[in-house]
């Protein structure tokens, strides 16, 4: 007898890295969406996963350091989100810093800008802002490339140090690199001068 849809849900979430977040598009090689739906709810009640937003769940991840459950990463909640609806997303500057490492700084506000709907999630005292972009201006170009300008975009023309260049040199694999030279094109005379020195290889 095959196993049943719960038993393949809990299977799949089980292979999961502790803390992954996930909605519940990403079992549909499994079963239907409300066939899911019910038995994420059913797991959430069961204190197997957690609930974020209205169909936006976690496996919780436990940490031994401070004797207790791990909130999820926000920039995951965000893809999620963005996978719900279908969005095309990039993080916005302040936002874009803080995830490619170029700031310490937590933001108060993450804002992404999106082609979806204006709108701000909130969970656990976090802000989660999608600004309303048009599609052209973040959808032809990987996530990478577009945090990178972004990035950049909040560091400004005249302040980006060598050692923030050098960060994310060492940051982006050769493939994003490649990618950011390609894609970047399109991008102001400025930033792609600076695009050019993260993706250039050193000697």
């Amino acid at each position: 007898m095959g196993i049943s849809y719960k038993e393949s849900v809990v299977k799949k979430i089980e292979s999961f890295e502790a803390g992954t977040v996930f909605i519940a598009n990403d079992f549909l090689e499994i079963a239907g969406y409300e066939r899911i739906r019910n038995i994420l709810n059913r797991l959430v009640k069961d204190g197997t996963i957690h609930r974020i937003l209205n169909g936006v769940y976690y496996q919780p991840k436990y940490s031994e350091l401070i004797d207790e459950y791990v909130a999820p990463n926000v920039h995951q909640v965000a893809l999620a989100i963005a996978r719900k609806y279908n969005w095309t997303i990039t993080p916005s500057e302040n936002t874009a810093l803080n995830i490619l490492g170029l700031s310490t700084q937590v933001p108060a506000k993450w804002v992404y800008l999106s082609d979806g709907r204006y709108v701000t999630y909130s969970f656990g005292g976090i802000d989660i802002e999608f600004k309303r972009r048009s599609n052209a201006e973040i959808s032809n170009m990987s996530t990478i490339t577009s945090m990178v300008i972004q990035a950049i975009k909040a560091i400004g023309k005249d302040r980006i140090s060598e050692e923030q260049i050098d960060i994310l040199k060492k940051r982006l694999s050769g493939e994003e690199k490649k990618a950011l030279l390609r894609e970047g094109k399109t991008a102001t005379a400025w930033i792609y001068e600076i695009l050019r020195k993260i993706g250039e290889e050193d000697e």
